[in-house]
């Protein structure tokens, strides 16, 4: 079984797979520019909803639940690592949104300090920020695994590495499209929209080196990595897919459930 097979690699090497596949989602949807210049209002929507729904479930099944179960471990009150490690990743995604020049798909106006690089440029510095927590995820999902916590297992990190992946499908779609509608080539709209995937792999990396070597940092990690997911939601996803949503803004919103009924029939079937 390949989850058997997988299970006896070397957790970074885990973490890589994973986030191999997470990346290799986000280079599909970026391909969608081979097939169309434009893609549906309507559809993009119910997209960015369901890359939410997928966060929100993956955030408290796959990262805060774990978080506040192994917590007792280490010595400290259940809810400690959890609140303070949640709201740290949401206040570290906070500053650099606030700092790094970006622009999001269908916005004129950067956000962050000024800058001259160019829109595409910036565009996809906004969708990679969005990719960093979930390369962050699956790095300490498959780290927790390897150290043997309770909760943490090798068939929920790979849950969570699906359920990441599947969302990661419009996100490719969220960059090269705006891309290709602005006359860009399809063959660069590509390449920049699956560029802000290969920051899921570094990520990964760094957060399973950091909790094998770390033990007690492990809770506060994952509850990191959920606040910084929870802050890419409700700052930038739902809002997206609701702004232009019109007369069918509850497109977005069905959407979401769809997701987070799909990222939690995965993590507790898987895990």
């Amino acid at each position: 079984m390949i989850i058997e097979k997988l299970a006896q690699l070397n957790p970074i090497i885990q973490a890589l797979l994973g986030t191999a596949f997470t990346y290799a989602m986000t280079a599909f949807g970026a391909a969608g520019v081979f097939i169309s210049k434009e893609i549906n209002r309507k559809w993009l929507d119910a997209m960015l909803g369901f890359a939410a729904g997928v966060m929100i479930a993956a955030s408290y099944f796959s990262l805060l639940a774990p978080a506040i179960d192994m917590s007792e471990s280490i010595g400290v009150p259940a809810w400690f690592p959890a609140v303070m490690g949640f709201l740290a990743g949401g206040a570290f995604l906070f500053l650099v949104d606030k700092l790094l020049p970006h622009l999001h798909p269908g916005e004129d106006q950067p956000e962050g300090v000024k800058s001259s690089w160019q829109r595409s440029v910036l565009l996809v510095v906004a969708i990679t920020l969005h990719n960093i927590p979930e390369g962050l995820a699956v790095g300490v999902a498959f780290g927790a695994a390897a150290a043997g916590i309770d909760g943490a297992t090798i068939n929920s990190a790979v849950a969570l590495a699906l359920g990441i992946g599947i969302q990661n499908f419009p996100e490719g779609m969220a960059v090269s499209m705006p891309l290709r509608s602005e006359n860009v080539s399809r063959k660069k709209a590509f390449l920049l929209g699956q560029y802000s995937g290969m920051v899921e792999p570094i990520a990964a990396v760094i957060g399973a080196w950091a909790v094998l070597s770390i033990r007690g940092l492990l809770p506060y990690a994952l509850a990191f990595a959920a606040g910084a997911m929870i802050y890419v939601v409700a700052e930038e996803l739902i809002p997206e897919a609701k702004h232009s949503a019109g007369d069918h803004s509850d497109v977005p919103t069905i959407a979401v459930m769809l997701g987070f009924a799909i990222m939690m029939l995965l993590d507790v079937a898987l895990g």
